[in-house]
């Protein structure tokens, strides 16, 4: 199919361009400035006046639920949910049923994505206390990196045998890790005092006190002093506390890759410790959301260079699941379908600007993990592009969640981005509500 977005306001490294995009088949061809006029015959003309147009968001960190927990979400379901949101590309994590810390249990969540995932796909290896010789078998052109819980999470697929964690940053090599960092020892203590004092579920409100500041740093810090003792790519996710990012140099210079990093999440971008007042056990996750002042000071890292990724942790579990405190309350929310109008609604109001949105979602991605002809709007690239108009209110209701959960923490909030189109290896997979179930998303490759 011959594609022709037209009129289009590209944002695209670090630029804002007026221009037309050409699409023959599944990759971008042309790339036009305005003052040119494509000409020729095209199955598919988009009219992007007053649009954005940005490379297809790279979601790094989502939970999909699939294999084994099916009943709360599944490949198929979320990956709809990406589509209507402009996520064309995702990184699924290793805590699912069967655990994806085998060979077979890998190629298991491919053979599924491959005839369930409407956009484009790979799976994190996970990191066990006892599969580290494993990671020589694997293929680096196929898979992201390795995912480590350095904190015990939804999963329980905790390493905390002192060699093996030795061992998995050492032999990581061609593989960036990607940690989960939170000390076990201390959430363990704090659970102790505040259920003795409060009973066997207390209320949600002391979430933060339980995974605290002390016990996402201590673990951080431990990360980064043994990915500097063994040379390791690092890439600490889901950061939450103004203290951890002082382990974090600022990085604003996009021809050299750092070896240590690290993400922030929407939820910890979105709301703090007084919405547990409104919203309850609906924003619990790990690690948890904490202070004003921590939100604030990762909103400010998204621009001094501190913070190099931003995704979802999507983690959706039944609304059943989601009552109760702070032990039966399940962690995670849902947040994949809603990331990009909720960053350019940050843009809207100062915090960043829109290039640093892309460069956020779509560019560092693409980076990090080494991703091939994907993350950038570029002649000879797959055809991943996502149109979104501003001014363009709207609020999230339950009727246009896509997510098989059905539910979402940001339901009422209202966003002044629309995400129109979206084309996942040139093909229009999303379109003003309208979406092609009988399109699949390709394989990611990696280091290319």
């Amino acid at each position: 199919m011959r594609i022709l977005i037209f009129n289009a306001t590209i944002v695209n490294e670090c630029k804002t361009s007026q221009g037309h995009i050409v699409v023959d088949d599944d990759v971008i061809s042309k790339i036009y400035p305005s003052s040119y006029t494509p000409r020729g015959n095209y199955d598919l003309r988009i009219d992007a006046t007053g649009c954005v147009v940005i490379p297809g968001v790279i979601d790094s960190h989502v939970h999909f639920r699939d294999p084994g927990l099916t009943a709360k979400a599944d490949i198929q379901s979320e990956s709809r949910a990406a589509a209507w949101g402009g996520v064309t590309t995702y990184f699924d994590m290793p805590n699912t049923v069967p655990q994806t810390v085998t060979i077979e249990a890998l190629e298991e969540k491919f053979e599924l994505a491959r005839h369930k995932s409407s956009v484009n796909y790979s799976f994190f290896f996970g990191a066990t206390n006892d599969n580290v010789r494993l990671f020589r078998s694997l293929d680096p052109h196929r898979i992201p990196g390795i995912k480590l819980f350095m904190g015990s999470s939804t999963g329980n697929m905790l390493v905390d045998n002192e060699k093996a964690l030795e061992e998995v940053f050492a032999s990581a090599a061609e593989f960036p890790v990607v940690a989960h960092c939170e000390d076990t020892a201390l959430i363990n203590q704090r659970m102790n005092e505040v259920t003795g004092r409060y009973g066997d579920d207390p209320d949600v409100v002391y979430h933060p006190y339980i995974r605290s500041e002390e016990a996402c740093y201590a673990s951080s810090s431990r990360a980064v002093a043994l990915a500097r003792r063994y040379g390791t790519r690092l890439h600490v996710a889901h950061l939450t506390t103004a203290r951890e990012l002082t382990l974090f140099e600022p990085v604003l210079d996009d021809t050299c890759l750092p070896r240590i990093t690290a993400e922030a999440v929407l939820a910890h971008l979105c709301f703090t410790e007084a919405d547990y007042k409104d919203k309850g056990a609906l924003i619990k996750c790990n690690p948890s959301v904490k202070t004003r002042h921590d939100r604030d000071m990762l909103r400010r890292a998204l621009t001094d260079g501190r913070i190099y990724t931003v995704a979802t942790d999507h983690a959706p579990h039944l609304l059943s699941e989601k009552q109760g405190g702070c032990r039966r309350a399940m962690s995670g929310m849902p947040m994949l379908q809603f990331s990009l109008p909720a960053m350019l609604q940050l843009a809207d109001e100062g915090v960043l600007s829109v290039e640093r949105v892309v460069q956020l979602m779509c560019h560092h991605p693409a980076m990090l993990f080494g991703v091939s002809r994907r993350g950038f709007l570029r002649e000879g690239y797959w055809a991943d592009i996502v149109v979104v108009r501003p001014s363009s209110p709207w609020t999230v209701t339950e009727d246009v969640i896509q997510s098989k959960c059905g539910w979402s923490p940001l339901t009422g909030s209202s966003f002044n981005w629309r995400v129109e189109h979206t084309l996942c290896n040139g093909q229009l997979v999303y379109s003003n509500g309208v979406f092609d179930e009988t399109v699949r998303g390709h394989e990611v490759s990696f280091r290319q």
